[in-house]
């Protein structure tokens, strides 16, 4: 039994379990802000970026170790069990309430409501990016030949973390009527990717002990 734990499929699917819960709770949590101080400076941001910073490194060990197709695979199953979860929360909204529920109507709604614009706008930026962070990974390591993990890893993380924040807050939030235009979701984004981009540095690490620890499990044909 402890074989099978050690071997190379199930730290795969693991890995896989990991990332869909990442971007599931992204989601589910993506809707408190919260704000610390950072050597000085107020730094604000979605208490979702904890566990969305896992999903890059955790794509990039499959990538490195089995291939972009097996982590094209892994984009597609978050994206259908998003997609799905998203139908079933909408679902759950739609139906009328009994007078018998111990949860009300308002506070259901204060947890799980979101409107189809932010339903679009997650699932366009998260795939998206994500497939394009396999892609450039995929060809960067063509390029330089399997090797320096650690700046294949940050550029496609990188090109990924800005699409994945550009096309998710221009669909959600942009609204000149309202005077959201081009300015305001520009300014609403560069912070979220100057810590993106911090996190993706500080994942390096991870990266390495990812692919050390599922090459582990044996060898895989890429």
């Amino acid at each position: 039994m402890l074989e099978k734990f050690r071997s190379l499929e199930f730290r795969t699917q693991f890995l896989v379990c990991v990332f869909v819960a990442s971007v599931i709770t992204s989601n589910i949590i993506g809707g408190k802000v919260s704000e610390i101080g950072l050597f000085g400076l107020p730094v604000i941001f979605s208490v979702g970026i904890i566990p969305f910073f896992m999903t890059f490194f955790i794509l990039d060990t499959i990538n490195e170790v089995h291939g972009q197709q097996k982590a094209r695979e892994t984009v597609w199953l978050a994206m259908f069990t998003q997609a799905f979860i998203f139908l079933v929360i909408l679902a759950a909204l739609a139906l009328p309430y009994a007078e018998r529920s111990w949860v009300k109507a308002p506070e259901f709604t204060a947890v799980f409501g979101m409107s189809i614009r932010i339903i679009i706008a997650s699932l366009a930026a998260f795939f998206l990016a994500d497939m394009s962070d396999t892609y450039i990974f995929a060809r960067l390591r063509e390029r330089t030949k399997g090797k320096m993990l650690w700046l294949r890893s940050n550029i496609s993380n990188f090109i990924g973390e800005t699409i994945d924040t550009f096309v998710f807050m221009f669909l959600a939030f942009f609204d000149p009527a309202t005077g959201r235009g081009v300015s305001f979701v520009i300014a609403l984004t560069l912070p979220y990717l100057a810590l993106k981009f911090a996190l993706s540095v500080i994942n390096t690490p991870f990266v390495y002990a990812g692919v050390a620890w599922l090459r582990g499990g044996g060898q895989a044909s890429k």
